[in-house]
């Protein structure tokens, strides 16, 4: 079992990753601006932290076996957090991402689509940024992992693809649910397989 940390354990992604973590018999640390709000249960303790505060962030997360970052983009900083893995001592980061760098076409991104959502558009521009700057990261063994288009609440099913740099679609669309992408994630945290690399899992 391992010993991980986890940012931002209460958000639509987080939540369901923690349980993951927790039902497979890993210890958690819950890293998020509420501690109140984490679930509590054996396994998981909860520290308040700030993915803004670089030097506060990098002595939460020493010590573990892997990061997992589940926060949004577009309120976050990729320098201060990856900075902060770095500065922890840390060597595995995973990454929650998102579906706006896939390619649709060779050489074109989902983001850049004429009908991607433009309430949308900040987060999946941020998402890609982060990706190239993880792409330029010497030190830590990063892993990204992106979901499909329509990313949503649904059901535990354990039946999905994995994909890596193009944009998976079924005969209903792109999409994956949360508790599916959280298999996908703690599968990659206990056997990695994408070192250095981004991938994406979908129906």
């Amino acid at each position: 079992m391992m010993n991980l940390a986890l940012i931002g354990a209460t958000g639509n992604v987080g939540a369901p990753i923690l349980d993951e973590l927790l039902q497979r018999g890993h210890t958690v640390t819950a890293i998020v601006r509420r501690p109140e709000k984490v679930l509590s249960a054996p396994g998981v303790v909860a520290r308040q932290g700030d993915v803004l505060d670089q030097e506060g962030l990098a002595p939460l997360l020493a010590g573990h076996d892997a990061v997992i970052s589940a926060v949004p983009f577009a309120v976050s900083d990729p320098v201060r957090l990856i900075d902060a893995v770095r500065a922890s001592g840390v060597r595995r980061y995973l990454v929650v991402g998102g579906a706006g760098s896939l390619e649709v076409a060779p050489g074109v991104q989902l983001l850049d689509s004429p009908d991607f959502p433009a309430q949308y558009k900040e987060e999946a521009t941020a998402g890609a940024a982060f990706l190239d700057r993880l792409r330029g990261e010497a030190e830590i063994d990063w892993t990204f992992l992106s979901p499909s288009a329509m990313f949503v609440p649904g059901e535990r099913t354990g039946h999905f693809r994995l994909g890596r740099d193009a944009l998976l679609t079924h005969a209903q669309g792109s999409s994956i649910s949360y508790q599916d992408y959280a298999i996908a994630l703690v599968d990659e945290v206990e056997r990695p397989a994408h070192s250095r690399q981004r991938f994406t899992v979908g129906y």
